[in-house]
């Protein structure tokens, strides 16, 4: 019924329908245990034969009620809640990719998933290859090998704020026929919805606009179903039996919820790291206001870039909303909105910026971006530190590069906060 929704209803009503008696509002179920009234019915969980939970560590109902609202949300066929974003985005790739295999990312991406990509995921016999976005297709499918398994990038990028050229990715990763992953963490799916533009695995770092208020670490995989992994042999996984569960084939068991099954039941079953249902309960409460926040954090970035692009203390500012963004016309093209994060860099550099960003009294200084309250941080030396100086600069970071997470408070406060601390220097 949901499906025919809006997604301002579907972020309210969506996932969960009680019956007559039950809760209106999703329950916690604080359980890791399940009752069963035969030994039947539980080796038919195990064996995949049936619907329900078996154990908390791989499904619970109240993550699964914020699964089925982000599956409507994004036009998926279903969703998995993880730990963290960073599980998300790890699982999103080990569920396709295997030791000896290797992957494409755009090289304008959060410092963390960079870290992941060419350094943890390296550890498993995971290799990436990080591109930039702005070559031709022509030159980008040099970058692909026979054991390539999938493409990835971010729907806007961060911090770079460069916007995901979606007809052009997704026309590379159809060609290459490869799964194209789409992280949408800043756009959210009330300003963007990946799989309606050629996206197959949209993910999230639930910790940000999806909660929105700061509480909880979380991260979903949402699965499109629109990828075919018994074109060739190039999916072994999928398409030949699993021994762990006596010789069943995903994508014959299960069709086009293959992956989003094979990821539950292999990687969060052994690896343990799915999220809590306190989590996603916080989670999915947040969601409820998603649209209404998200027009406020759209808004109120647009005067706030607005207001330091003219400011004489200021040498540059990147947002989409500026006519001056390279992919202004990019993000009208795909983006109902341009979301809540912009980043600038004050005159004189680095040390002037740190003045900046010392002298904030109603912006905090935080390791977080994307909730209801502003906060600053210096990407440089904080969130991306341990990226070389050839990954800073793939990454769109610059030395004198503030990034600020814009809120929900009112705005003529936000300005004053800014123009006082830049008053400063």
């Amino acid at each position: 019924m949901s499906q025919k929704w809006n997604v301002e209803t579907i972020a309210i009503q969506g996932g969960y329908h009680p019956h007559n008696g039950e809760p209106r509002v999703v329950p916690i179920t604080q359980s890791t245990t399940y009752r069963y009234d035969t030994a039947q019915a539980v080796a038919d969980l195990f064996n995949l034969d049936a619907p329900g939970h078996m154990y908390s560590r791989i499904s619970n109902p109240t993550c699964e009620a914020f699964e089925n609202k982000m599956a409507e949300l994004e036009g998926g066929v279903a969703a998995l809640a993880t730990s963290s974003g960073q599980t998300a985005s790890t699982i999103s790739i080990t569920n396709l990719c295997s030791s000896g295999d290797h992957f494409v990312a755009i090289g304008a991406l959060y410092g963390g998933t960079v870290s992941l990509f060419t350094n943890t995921l390296k550890k498993m016999g995971i290799e990436v290859s990080l591109v930039d976005a702005s070559l031709p297709i022509e030159e980008l499918k040099k970058f692909f090998k026979p054991n390539t398994k999938a493409l990835f990038g971010e729907t806007i990028a961060n911090p770079a704020l460069d916007i995901l050229d979606f007809e052009k990715f997704s026309a590379l990763a159809q060609e290459m026929h490869v799964p194209f992953v789409v992280d949408n963490t800043f756009a959210t799916p009330y300003l963007c919805q990946p799989l309606k533009h050629g996206a197959n695995i949209v993910i999230h770092s639930t910790t940000k606009y999806i909660d929105g208020h700061a509480t909880s670490v979380g991260g979903i995989i949402v699965d499109g179903g629109n990828f075919d992994y018994t074109k060739d042999d190039k999916f072994p996984e999928f398409i030949n039996p699993d021994p762990s569960y006596h010789g069943l084939v995903y994508t014959e068991k299960f069709g086009n919820l293959a992956y989003i099954v094979k990821a539950r039941v292999q990687w969060i079953r052994d690896l343990g790291s799915y999220q809590t249902p306190m989590n996603a309960f916080l989670t999915n409460l947040g969601i409820e206001t998603l649209h209404v926040r998200m027009d406020r954090h759209c808004e109120n970035t647009q005067k706030l870039a607005e207001f330091l692009e003219a400011h004489e203390k200021v040498s540059w500012v990147n947002y989409p909303g500026l006519k001056g963004h390279k992919h202004y016309e990019r993000s009208k093209k795909y983006l109902k909105g341009n979301s809540g994060v912009l980043t600038f860099g004050v005159k004189g550099g680095a040390k002037e910026g740190e003045i900046v960003m010392n002298s904030l009294k109603l912006a905090a200084i935080v390791v977080h971006v994307a909730d209801v309250r502003t906060g600053v941080l210096h990407p440089a030396s904080m969130t991306h530190r341990q990226l070389s100086a050839d990954e800073l600069e793939k990454a769109g970071v610059t030395p004198d590069l503030i990034r600020v997470t814009v809120g929900i408070e009112n705005i003529d406060d936000i300005i004053a906060d800014f123009d006082q601390a830049l008053s400063n220097i």
